[in-house]
């Protein structure tokens, strides 16, 4: 491997930080403070050329975040989730993180661009601008109703996840539990079989991390789509339940979808724990996984930056080129790490964000 590949990720937490975030906008999405995982200077300095920047609203709460490394310490755990969180307590958030999008495309014309459509990504990464796609994790925003999913698409959202781990008037997400499994809960509701025919009609992708088992397969069964998890790992290799079963997987490659690999070590380590002491070799046997049961023009990745723990050995964004060179090392050709950096998902996107309405 000759320097730098770029990369397109399938999920980050960036605009929930960014909105949190007590320093100054400018500095924050600028990169001068260098806090977090991502910044507008770290992911130019490593390779990062695109993603999906996720819309998640946090819940209420007016105490500091939990500390998932001590939480997750000493399994086995089941941590208990918020309660479902209405339309008009998430919609304002919703709204900023959508503006926020934007505006980092306003203060960086000529290194950023938010996109809708496959040909704007590929040109942006053609023009050296990093490509930004509006996700949503948690569908809160919407309401039953759906009339705002055409206000946030008017607005660029082409990817959205219907449930976080907490519930929703769509369906159901899985537990921050370990050991366990995600055939837990009930399906999807009437609004969520109806949020999943309208996305279809709009073209948005359906991202199905963090949904229970019931309502994946809910959505294989409704959706005309590809089936995609953006960022999630082998349920076989560490037994989390946003991480996906075997079944999930070949349902996922049976429809030409894709598998976004997940930093998250709690998602990584085979004991379940957040600790940082992660090493390639962990992070290699979930993507050869993912590879051996998707095949390999079925998995990208998913990184969950400020979104998660990260492994040492990767610490921020710039660690990413460290996992390309490992994996170089153990034995990936050239061809087959440009499919998992970019080429993958921009197919993806293509098979999955035309409108089939």
């Amino acid at each position: 491997m000759n320097g730098n590949i770029s990369y397109f990720d399938g999920h980050n937490d960036f605009l929930l930080r960014l909105m949190k975030s007590p320093a100054p906008r400018e500095e924050t999405w600028l990169g001068t403070g260098r806090a977090g995982h991502l910044d507008l200077a770290r992911m130019k300095e490593a390779g990062f050329a695109g993603g999906l920047f996720a819309i998640f609203v946090p819940p209420v709460s007016s105490g500091p975040p939990p500390d998932f490394k001590a939480l997750m310490a000493n399994p086995p755990y089941d941590l208990p989730m918020p309660p479902e969180m209405d339309c008009r307590t998430a919609q304002p958030d919703a709204l900023e993180m959508a503006g926020l999008l934007h505006w980092m495309e306003r203060s960086a014309p000529d290194d950023f661009r938010v996109c809708r459509t496959p040909e704007e990504i590929r040109a942006a990464m053609h023009s050296a601008r990093i490509a930004g796609l509006m996700h949503m994790e948690g569908a809160e925003a919407i309401g039953p109703d759906l009339d705002a999913l055409h206000l946030f698409h008017e607005m660029g959202l082409r990817s959205l996840g219907p449930v976080w781990s907490r519930p929703t008037v769509f369906g159901h997400g899985v537990p921050m539990a370990f050991p366990a499994t995600p055939d837990i809960g009930p399906g999807l509701t009437g609004a969520g079989k109806d949020l999943v025919r309208l996305c279809n009609a709009l073209g948005i992708l359906i991202d199905l991390s963090h949904m229970n088992a019931a309502g994946f397969d809910d959505v294989a069964a409704i959706s005309r789509a590809p089936l995609v998890a953006t960022h999630s790992n082998a349920h076989a290799l560490c037994a989390s339940p946003r991480n996906l079963t075997d079944r999930q997987l070949h349902a996922i490659r049976d429809t030409g979808g894709l598998v976004g690999f997940n930093f998250a070590t709690f998602y990584l380590n085979r004991d379940g724990t957040a600790s940082a002491d992660t090493s390639f070799d962990v992070m290699r046997r979930h993507i050869d996984y993912l590879i051996a049961e998707l095949g390999e023009d079925h998995v990208g990745f998913g990184l969950d930056f400020d979104g998660c723990v990260l492994p040492d050995l990767i610490g921020d964004v710039t660690g990413v080129p460290g996992l390309l060179r490992a994996l170089s090392q153990a034995g990936y050709g050239d061809a087959l790490l440009a499919k998992l950096a970019h080429e993958n998902w921009l197919s993806c996107l293509e098979r999955s964000l035309q409108p089939l309405g």
